[in-house]
């Protein structure tokens, strides 16, 4: 391989970690308002910079509304450890204005930084710090601009911009947290908020968490010996999960319990407040029950609005439920093959359309995104008496917002970031302007060749070396999966997967990357060929892309594969070269779960059952218990800090190959996380992982 040329491959690595894998200067969390004429988000100052701050563009034009640099000045960030664990489990790459909540009217916004409390006005003037009781978690201002809410120490406090502050709920010890989502809501059920303002400002749904129930974990730091580690409240696959109730609060502090069969449905999986009342949405432990409730806001009893059932499991659609001015409930409805928009009772959408996620409703109009085909979201629009209509346009992938006739189009095409605004009603909408992203341009384009494989019409990406000529020679393969819930690789779209890819393949690899059953986007039958068994189906499919595509493109070499992947695509990585050496000569796996039933209750138990019920499900899905099948070289990698997929799984997983005298390869990250944030460990890793892969298969130095 060496005298070939690319476009500037050996610069990848460094610019990957620096952008923060391309995150950084892409405009985020939009806002608009009432009018539709102001839309508010966050956006970094350059591709390289990681300090977030806050913007409004109204009439074409861009005004910078919060600089953290001006308010705190340059320094180290000082973060609360709530806002801390917040920022981990969303995988928040930036600091200063990370996040923020506006009033109804968008006139009013409230932020945190390093633990102050912030506030500025949309319609002119500098911002300025409103009094706290102490360092702020997820400061929300009410409907009318009054009142900030925020969290501290645990507690719930609302202050006026006057500096009034009072504690409505006070947490009872260090195990009870009001206002606050918990893990499991946080990390595996998509719901990241503990508290609803109603829309008279007046009172307020707050979640309170409980989290003694719950087994402790300890995470210590190995590189620091004199540290001591950090207790975590983790709720591990057929053990306790946090106790979870809500409470209706009002200003002056009274309080009163909602009621439902907490027995029955122990997960509160969401909750809204809305012109019709206050709502929740609510799980049974088997997830295979979710039921709407509607709140009596006057006794705190609830009534069941709806109910979906299904015999593997509910999937949860976010933004869901909602309800419309009319009080239409808004859901997902669900046939075998496709996941339809509700409204009212009526499907709206039709067979092959796949609802993803309903961003709002305002009137009876139901903004939300769906998939036509796989490799694609894009953002749709439904009215009654028009129809569903289709707004982003070229191919990739869409978000955005919506409000006042105005709709926030953030996609992902094959240029990157884009974010499109367009006005318009009943289906005919026109850009009127666009956010300016800031983000780099990779010195490494992705280079894609679509495919369908086989029987099962499994999309996969496959990445030739820009220098290749097709028919020259031979070239490894390196399979990049992710393969699992939750995540998609394979799309008409530029996103940083597709660049890392591409990059592997300037190394000298065919590189394929396939989506196969469980992953998202094809519809539930799709998504749940993996009921009680998340290996088999996931690996098959690997292999079979992997064969199909070796039968359409002769320059693979089949006799040197290998796999490479992360979380679940490490698991997938490991799981091959164990169980399919035919097939998988060499892999790299990076924080795997090997032993399922060490992760966390509501996501493992939603695909494998509680596992005294099936423990087969869990002996079949891990890779514990079968470190003798290893013959091939594997590398794991994992963040000692990681409280996720605990580094336990690699290192327990790790001892049983030295046991049965598999020799093998681990790489610990020092105070890593599930998604290591230090640069100098994002871009060498990579070099990393490339220098095993090819010394492993044979192929080092050309």
């Amino acid at each position: 391989m060496s005298g070939h040329t690319a476009p500037d491959p050996a610069g990848f690595p460094r610019q990957f970690a620096r952008t923060r894998r391309f995150s950084l200067g892409v405009p985020r969390q939009f806002t608009v308002s009432p009018d539709g004429r102001r839309v508010l988000f966050v956006r970094t100052g350059s591709g390289r910079d990681p300090v977030g701050r806050l913007w409004q563009y109204e009439d074409g034009a861009e005004r910078l509304l919060a600089d953290p640099a001006v308010l705190v000045g340059a320094g180290a960030e000082t973060v609360p450890e709530e806002e801390r664990l917040r920022r981990e489990r969303a995988r928040e790459r930036s600091v200063g204005v990370v996040a923020y909540a506006a009033d109804g009217a968008a006139r009013l916004v409230a932020f945190a930084l390093s633990g102050a409390l912030w506030a500025v006005r949309t319609d002119g003037g500098a911002p300025f710090p409103v009094a706290a009781a102490g360092p702020v978690v997820d400061p929300r201002p009410s409907p009318d601009g009054r009142y900030i809410a925020y969290v501290s120490a645990r507690s719930l406090h609302v202050v006026g911009l006057d500096g009034t502050d009072r504690q409505l709920a006070r947490s009872e010890g260090p195990e009870i947290t009001y206002g606050l989502a918990e893990y499991t809501a946080a990390e595996s059920i998509g719901r990241s908020r503990g508290y609803w303002w109603a829309p008279d400002s007046s009172r307020l749904l707050v979640a309170r968490v409980d989290t003694s129930p719950v087994e402790r974990r300890y995470l210590s730091d190995p590189a620091d010996p004199a540290k001591p580690p950090r207790a975590i409240r983790y709720p591990a696959a057929g053990t306790a999960n946090a106790e979870v109730t809500v409470q209706l609060v009002a200003l002056d502090g009274r309080r009163m319990e909602v009621v439902w069969d907490r027995a029955a449905y122990e997960y509160l999986v969401a909750a809204g407040w809305d012109a019709h009342g206050p709502f929740l949405a609510v799980q049974s432990r088997d997830q295979r029950t979710v039921r709407t409730l509607a709140v009596d806001p006057a006794t705190g009893a609830t009534e069941v609005l709806h109910e979906r059932t299904d015999p593997a499991w509910v999937e949860l659609v976010p933004g869901t439920p909602a309800r419309t001015a009319s009080g239409a409930l808004v859901l997902p409805e669900d046939t075998p093959d496709t996941r339809c928009l509700a409204v009212g009772g009526h499907r709206v959408t039709g067979d092959g359309l796949q609802l993803r996620e309903v961003l709002g409703t305002e009137g009876e109009r139901v903004l939300f995104t769906a998939s036509e085909d796989p490799t694609e979201t894009h953002v749709w629009c439904y009215e009654p008496g028009h129809g569903t209509h289709r707004l982003s346009r070229e191919p990739g992938r869409y978000g955005g917002a919506g409000r006042g006739g105005t709709v926030v189009l953030a996609g992902v095409t094959a240029r990157g970031a884009e974010v499109t605004v367009v006005r318009g009603a009943a289906g005919a909408y026109a850009p009127v302007g666009a956010l300016a992203s800031r983000a780099e341009q990779p010195v490494v384009a992705p280079r894609p060749r679509l495919l369908t494989l086989g029987e099962r019409e499994l999309r996969g990406a496959l990445y030739f070396p820009s220098w290749h000529r097709e028919g020259t020679g031979k070239l490894p393969v390196l399979l990049d999966p992710y393969g699992g819930p939750g995540m998609q690789l394979v799309g008409r779209d530029r996103g940083w997967p597709a660049c890392v890819s591409q990059w592997f393949a300037e190394q000298g690899f065919a590189v394929l990357v396939v989506d196969g059953r469980g992953t998202p986007g094809r519809g539930p039958a799709w998504e749940k060929a993996v009921h009680g068994d998340q290996l088999g189906p996931a690996l098959q499919d690997q292999v079979d892309a992997l064969r199909a595509t070796g039968e359409r493109c002769a320059d693979l070499d089949l006799g040197r594969v290998a796999i490479r992947g992360w979380s679940f695509g490490g698991f997938l990585a490991a799981a091959a070269v164990l169980h399919r050496p035919d097939v998988f000569h060499a892999a790299v796996a990076g924080a795997p779960p090997t032993d399922q039933r060490l992760y966390d209750t509501h996501w493992k138990e939603r695909f494998l059952g509680h596992p005294d019920t099936h423990p087969e499900h869990y002996a079949r899905s891990s890779l514990a218990g079968h470190g003798h099948r290893l013959r091939r070289p594997l590398l794991l990698v994992h963040g000692l800090a990681d409280d996720n997929v605990a580094a336990a799984h690699t290192l327990r997983f790790s001892a049983e190959l030295l046991a049965a005298g598999r020799p093998h390869t681990v790489l610990p990250l020092p105070g890593a996380t599930h998604s290591p944030a230090d640069d100098t460990v994002n871009e060498n890793l990579l070099r990393f992982q490339r220098d095993f892969l090819l010394d492993a298969l044979g192929t080092a130095g050309g």
